[in-house]
C-alpha cells in the first residue's frame, strides 16, 4: 500500500488514517481504525469477528488504548466502506473524550467526514 496524503487533515490526524488503512489492509477486515492518546501514542486495530467476540475496528482500537492505561484520546480515525461512523465505536471514543474528533475515510483513504 503506497504512502498517501490526506490533505483535509492535520498531519497527525492524517497519520491516523494511514495507520487505520494499513490495519484494514493487513488483515483484510472490513474496517481499520487508529486512535491517538493524549500523550501522542497511537493504537490501531481491525474489525474483530469471532464466534464469541464481535468488535468494530474503532471499538477494538479504543479497547487496546484503554487496556494500556489511556484515560483520554486526542483523535480517532476509521477506514471503512460505510457511509457513517458506527454508533458503538463512536460511543467508545466519546466515553473517554467527548470532544475527540473521529475521522471517517473510505477504503482509498479519502476523508469522508469528521464527527
Amino acid at each position: 500500500m503506497p504512502a498517501m496524503d490526506v490533505p483535509d487533515l492535520q498531519p497527525e490526524d492524517a497519520k491516523l488514517v494511514i495507520l487505520a488503512r494499513s490495519a484494514r489492509g493487513r488483515t483484510g477486515a472490513p474496517e481499520g481504525a487508529a486512535v491517538r492518546d493524549t500523550d501522542g501514542r497511537t493504537y490501531l486495530a481491525a474489525t474483530v469477528s469471532l464466534p464469541s467476540l464481535k468488535l468494530s475496528a474503532l471499538q477494538a482500537a479504543v479497547a487496546a488504548a484503554v487496556s494500556s492505561g489511556v484515560e483520554g484520546l486526542e483523535a480517532a480515525a476509521i477506514v471503512s466502506a460505510a457511509d457513517a461512523v458506527e454508533t458503538d465505536g463512536l460511543s467508545a471514543v466519546r466515553d473517554l473524550t467527548p470532544s475527540a474528533p473521529v475521522h471517517l475515510a473510505g477504503p482509498d483513504g479519502a476523508l469522508r467526514t469528521t464527527v
